[in-house]
């Protein structure tokens, strides 16, 4: 029987379709699935961190439940940021395939692993810029890209309905530390040759001009370095490998040793040290322990906590709660990071407490002692004019700054269609075009690193009520300028056993409160955050050991 129209014989190309299940209409956990045909792959895996009211709650993953619905064979990383790699492990089990990623992306991926089946690591599979994969019927090309972070890529995904270009994070910066460029030249040639849909980081969307190169930054820890009459203290993100790197220089430079104070930092840096993406000049670092054997102006501290985390180095420093790290008068703190939104309040008080104890604060406010890793609009622009999409899908960013991306790409380029999208939209291109044609689950999964491991939302609900071995609430009074109590602490429980002798305990908590109030310093007893970590930490403590009893301690702290 001859072919009708509908049957030409030729197949036909399957529908291409991009899935967010993180990273659009927010700041963190991107996650993206490509498929067309039979292939499909996951692009990054990202976390976000908790806000202060999710109780129990260390990590928030996107919901993943959509992966079940294809057979992901593989899982591509474009860098090695948290907001991108921080749920690889959870991911796993949904990814019938290896992990793609630069070396150093993997070898921070890798202790995230250690707990997995054992051939979890065999998984890894390391790829260099320029470097071609093939994923069933998809080629992946790996292209270079600057960010604040060494080794980031861009990804050219060949598919069978077109090219799908995806930007990662990334900046133009003309001067890299390491020498490694924008590969300007690939991504023209792929402009020219047809790029299908170009997805684009949105992140600075709303910066004019251009952020600048980490290089920017020298001259103003330059002066810091010439004016300090003691000790340096330079507070990062313990990703910021560059911005290590230009603190080691200038600490061989004008002489100074070098610690890295805080996990975080330590671990990432021992990393970058052995992949060769840190070089750490002969004699100048020493370790945390031997940072008292030192005069204090010759010594550079690099640790964790910029945004004002109780538990990092920083603010344990402010209060002078650090077993190696006293600030003194003539010190000098800085804060070489950006403010993540809603850790305002955390930092100004960290920044307070480094005052009173007689430092000087530096921030991005007052001297160029940051630089952010992501383009401002001229070099987003740069990306549209290079790129030239059929299709533009704006990611990463909070729908504002998508919006303002998807505005700016229509003045660049008006032959470009975009497509807006948030999470959970499925994005399909065929050949009636490329819109947004359903829409998929697109939660989020909260994570308790230390118990159980997936908190479904029932169960942080009851959590803030009934969590473990129950809940107990001393709530307590003090006064806001002297942080002394008021009155004695009250204890109130749900859902923890009462007998005997849990009610001896409970007795026993108000003095136990008191005490630690008591024994608290003034900065701490009139700093909320830190006195009802301190709280907490107590009590956990008093009840394991008693009763080997776990309840989540929730204190609530009135100031009068």
């Amino acid at each position: 029987m001859p072919n009708g129209p509908e049957s030409t014989g030729v197949p036909e190309t399957p529908p291409l379709e991009l899935i967010p299940l993180g990273g659009l209409g927010e700041f963190g956990m991107n996650m993206m699935v490509v498929a067309c045909g039979d292939t499909a792959i996951l692009v990054d895996a990202g976390v976000m961190f908790p806000e202060p009211d999710l109780l129990g709650v260390d990590l928030i993953i996107p919901d993943l439940r959509q992966l079940q619905q294809y057979r992901i064979q593989a899982l591509v990383l474009t860098h090695g940021h948290e907001d991108h790699i921080g749920a690889v492990a959870h991911v796993l089990p949904h990814v019938d395939g290896p992990i793609y990623g630069t070396p150093l992306t993997l070898a921070l991926v890798d202790p995230k692993l250690a707990e997995k089946e054992d051939d979890a690591r065999l998984r890894l599979c390391a790829v260099r810029p320029r470097d071609r994969v093939k994923v069933g019927s998809f080629s992946i090309e790996f292209l270079r890209v600057t960010h604040s972070m060494p080794d980031c890529v861009a990804l050219a995904i060949t598919t069978p309905a077109g090219v799908v270009l995806h930007t990662g994070d990334f900046k133009i910066d003309q001067t890299p530390l390491d020498g490694e460029h924008v590969d300007f030249h690939r991504l023209a040639q792929l402009g020219a040759e047809g790029v299908l849909v170009l997805l684009g980081d949105s992140t600075n969307i709303e910066r004019k001009g251009v952020s600048g190169s980490e290089r920017d930054v020298i001259d103003g820890f330059e002066e810091i370095f010439t004016s300090a009459q003691g000790r340096i203290v330079v507070a990062m993100f313990a990703s910021s490998i560059y911005r290590m790197q230009i603190v080691l220089d200038l600490a061989f430079q004008f002489d100074r040793r070098v610690a890295f104070v805080g996990r975080g930092v330590i671990e990432n840096s021992q990393i970058a040290e052995r992949l060769g993406y840190l070089r750490i000049p002969a004699g100048v670092q020493i370790r945390d322990s031997d940072i008292r054997n030192y005069p204090s102006q010759d010594v550079v501290c690099v640790c964790t906590g910029s945004q004002g985390e109780p538990q990092a180095a920083l603010p344990r420093i402010a209060i002078d709660d650090h077993r190696h790290v006293k600030l003194e008068r003539d010190d000098i703190v800085v804060f070489s990071a950006r403010e993540i939104p809603g850790n305002e309040k955390a930092i100004g008080r960290v920044m307070n407490h480094i005052a009173r104890r007689g430092a000087d604060v530096v921030h991005e406010g007052i001297k160029h002692v940051h630089v952010s890793g992501h383009g401002s609009e001229e070099e987003l622009k740069l990306m549209l004019s290079l790129v030239r999409p059929k299709y533009f899908v704006p990611i990463h960013g909070e729908y504002r700054q998508l919006a303002r991306h998807a505005r700016v790409a229509a003045r660049v380029s008006p032959g470009t269609r975009v497509v807006l999208a948030e999470n959970g939209d499925v994005i399909r291109v065929d050949r009636e075009g490329a819109r947004v044609a359903d829409k998929v689950p697109a939660g989020r999964i909260l994570i308790d690193g230390t118990r159980s491991g997936e908190v479904g939302d029932e169960v942080l609900r009851d959590r803030r009520h009934l969590a473990g071995d129950g809940l107990v609430v001393p709530v307590v009074a003090i006064s806001r300028q002297s942080g002394l109590l008021e009155e004695t602490p009250d204890v109130i429980t749900r859902g923890f056993v009462l007998d005997a002798r849990t009610e001896t305990l409970l007795k026993e908590v108000p003095g136990l409160v008191a005490a630690a109030i008591e024994a608290a310093s003034v900065e701490e007893r009139t700093d909320p955050g830190l006195i009802k970590e301190k709280i907490r930490v107590d009590l956990q403590r008093f009840f394991r050991k008693r009763s080997g009893l776990r309840p989540l301690v929730l204190p609530v702290v009135m100031e009068i």
